[in-house]
């Protein structure tokens, strides 16, 4: 730890102000939590009226709280002590390490009670953290200067939500609870300790500032509010997407798509009123703000001028446009009820492909389709607005098969949803306007629960199955009545809140085998480089060299993962290494009648013990070292020994939960990278999102999970949890450059496809023009 010294003097420690300090949070602490505890066996009685099929869990855990509450709160206690103790011994204690723990052999996987344990306590400390940041951070200030101008953190102040987490989890720890039970009672500690442990803080805060432990530091002041920007056209045209729509409050931002729409009606509605001074917006209708109007207004407005592009306006067919009647709204929602019910199988292959244009093929399926009812196609065409609708969906639908992981069930399934999207675009147009739109919401979470799901996981399969209840239904049910986006996009968003916990382990599951598997190249890595510092080319007898290459490095890999590569049975068999190797010398300069190897012969038994050698196998093969000693000794090879056939050991390895590789290719120079782009790398939080391109253009958003303190290389999970990139910063710098990982936008499927609709239309335009 660093001593810092600031404008108040030089820090020291100062055991009085430690023990003041103790003795008015630590009790009071352990007093709170006795005391929500007490009121919780009343709690599981009252869910367990409730709780159905678990009712009697949850009065096992009731009886089991009853009994254990004593060694409950001795638990919470013990806890928060001994990370006292650290930070009093000057070596303040990881809560993050401690609850991690330190597994038997390094590598098993943690059971799955564990995991939500973990995770539900995280959750706890998550929300003290974000609720008492001011106070925590002061505190994090006074008790690392009285503790001798340490530098304390959420995971090293002892008595930091984090540490109270660690605590909760080691009081329960013990006890016989089912893990819906144990889960409610960490949920319970939240809600019930989250203002007893606030004000603990804020005592125990001033209580320091009185005893002149940093007096003058005060809570960070807010930053003034910024005057508001003078507004323009482009301003309220973006407000077509409302503050409610964007979720509320100030810090919303409109989609990407939408400014860019906005940028460029202001200018071309420029044009227009320099050309036509008195021409006004159209009338929004369809219950929508004159704003919103303005940005179907410009969508019309590039729709139309694309089309331009592509047919000739002196064409026999354009002529024959004005001869032909428009297909009304009813027969439209015939034709596309027609094609939702069973769709045809060009449609169905144009979906399967890359190439082909969905809305040209949803186009020429409507007019065909108006057939069966009787219309004659030479004699209809569509209605402007309808066309609009359909290029819209059918583009819209494009780039998200096109540029989203999307494929094969998935890809099938997505596209079901092309025909009921049309449907909705011709009802309700808001719905490209409105980011709170149910058929928007749906759609994006159906999205995200296909995109990279290839079904290899049961998780995987059961989402699938439910996102296919979810298309079969509304194609099913989905007449004219818009109600129904809004019952099953509630239906699916409750099945993904209860997903999402299965995510949370499942990317937990993801960190501690990547730390697993790190653990274990750190291990072999160390044992390697050990064995070649001591032999390196040396001729050594074959007992002896056969030793140490197979069951000693064995077992020194096997210690240096349990322990790490200070561990005190790490020096042991080190030295037990050079002790043998001094003997070897030793024989060779003849030195007879040297009890070989009697001061290893502990240390011996615990080697050949890690590969699976005991009692008379091991005196066996201590026996064969030994007599080959003396044979180099007497000059007599015809004693020397080679080692009894051993059992063959092989460490285990984490199984690789990835899902996806992202392979940057042999030719790649991966020293060519901006170091300023590692350097942002280094520095990115956990939990941000990125968009990383395969070499096919396809997207998939990855998840930073966690960072490695072996290696610092970062991993990145997928929207279930599952690996699929660990990668160093300076990995991602070259993926940056070579166009392979951009930063991510969180607009949800509809909007990134929205944002590729008008790239696509505009580099149309711009390639005619």
């Amino acid at each position: 730890m660093i001593a810092t010294p600031n404008a108040l003097g030089q820090p020291g420690r100062d055991p009085a102000l430690l023990k003041l300090a103790r003795d008015g949070v630590l009790p009071a602490l352990v007093d709170s939590f006795a005391t929500v505890l007490a009121r919780f066996d009343d709690v599981l009685f009252d869910r367990a009226g409730t709780a159905g099929a678990s009712q009697l869990l949850f009065l096992d855990g009731m009886r089991e709280l009853r009994r254990r509450r004593e060694d409950i709160v001795r638990g919470f206690r013990g806890h928060l002590a001994q990370a006292w103790d650290a930070l009093e011994n000057g070596q303040p204690a990881s809560a993050e390490a401690t609850l991690a723990g330190q597994i038997e052999d390094g590598l098993s996987l943690v059971p799955e009670h564990v995991l939500e344990s973990r995770l539900a306590v995280r959750n706890f400390a998550t929300v003290l953290l974000r609720d008492w940041k001011p106070v925590l951070a002061r505190l994090d200030r006074r008790l690392g200067w009285i503790a001798g101008g340490l530098e304390l953190n959420a995971d090293t102040n002892p008595i930091s939500p984090e540490h109270l987490g660690v605590a909760i989890h080691e009081a329960f720890a013990d006890c016989e609870l089912a893990p819906e039970v144990r889960l409610v009672l960490i949920k319970l500690c939240e809600r019930d300790l989250h203002g007893p442990i606030g004000k603990r803080y804020e005592a125990l805060d001033e209580q320091l500032a009185a005893a002149g432990v940093m007096p003058q530091m005060a809570a960070p002041r807010r930053p003034a509010p910024r005057p508001p920007s003078p507004r323009n056209e482009m301003d309220d045209l973006v407000d077509a997407l409302d503050p409610d729509a964007l979720g509320g409050g100030d810090d919303a931002a409109a989609p990407a798509w939408a400014r860019r729409f906005a940028d460029r009606w202001a200018e071309s509605r420029g044009r227009m009123q320099s050309a036509h001074p008195g021409q006004s917006a159209a009338d929004p209708g369809d219950g929508m703000s004159n704003n919103q109007g303005m940005l179907l207004e410009a969508l019309h407005e590039l729709l139309q001028q694309t089309r331009h592009v592509r047919e000739d306006a002196t064409s026999a067919a354009s002529v024959a446009v004005g001869q032909q009647r428009p297909l009304s709204q009813r027969e439209m929602m015939s034709v596309l009820s027609l094609l939702q019910a069973t769709p045809s199988a060009t449609l169905r292959a144009a979906i399967g492909e890359d190439g082909e244009s969905l809305a040209q093929r949803l186009k020429s399926e409507v007019l065909s389709g108006a057939t069966r009812l009787g219309v004659d196609p030479a004699q209809a065409r569509l209605d402007p607005q309808d066309e609009d609708a359909i290029d819209l969906v059918g583009m819209l639908f494009d780039v998200m098969l096109d540029e989203r992981d999307l494929e094969g069930r998935s890809r099938e399934l997505i596209g079901r949803l092309v025909v009921p999207f049309v449907k909705v675009a011709m009802l309700d147009r808001r719905m490209f306007v409105q980011k709170t739109h149910p058929a928007r919401k749906l759609l994006n979470s159906l999205a995200e629960a296909c995109e990279g799901n290839t079904g290899e996981s049961q998780a995987e399969r059961v989402l699938m199955g439910k996102v296919e209840e979810i298309i079969e239904r509304l194609v099913a049910e989905f007449n004219e009545n818009l109600a129904i986006f809004l019952t099953l996009e509630e239906e699916f968003r409750d099945f993904l809140t209860q997903h999402r916990r299965r995510i949370e382990i499942a990317e937990r599951r993801a960190a501690e085998t990547q730390r697993g598997q790190e653990k274990l190249e750190m291990a072999r890595t160390r044992s390697a480089t050990e064995l070649d510092r001591r032999i390196a080319d040396a001729t050594l007898p074959q007992a002896i060299g056969e030793f140490l290459r197979q069951p000693w490095q064995h077992h020194l890999t096997l210690t240096v993962l349990r322990e790490g590569e200070d561990g005190a049975s790490v020096g042991e068999a080190l030295a037990l290494a050079d002790g043998m190797l001094d003997e070897v010398a030793e024989a060779r300069r003849q030195i007879v009648g040297k009890p070989w190897l009697q001061a290893w012969h502990p240390a011996l038994r615990k080697v050949f013990a890690s590969v699976g050698v005991h009692a008379d196998a091991a005196t066996g093969a201590i026996d064969a070292l030994h007599d080959t000693l003396q044979g180099i000794a007497e000059s007599r090879p015809e004693l020397e020994r080679a080692l009894p056939e051993l059992p063959q050991v092989v460490l285990p390895v984490p199984p690789t939960q990835e899902s996806a590789s992202v392979e940057l290719g042999s030719k790649v120079d991966v020293s060519d990278f901006d170091n300023a782009d590692a350097d942002r790398f280094r520095g990115l939080e956990i939990g941000s999102w990125l968009d990383f391109v395969d070499k096919d253009g396809k997207v998939q958003a990855g998840k930073l999970s966690w960072v490695s303190p072996i290696s610092s290389r970062l991993l990145f999970v997928n929207r279930r949890g599952v690996r699929f990139c660990v990668a160093s910063p300076e990995e991602l710098a070259v993926m940056v450059r070579l166009g392979r990982l951009r930063a991510h936008i969180d607009d949800g499927a509809f909007d990134s496809a929205m944002q590729g609709v008008i790239d696509r239309l505009d580099n149309k335009n711009a390639t005619v023009h």
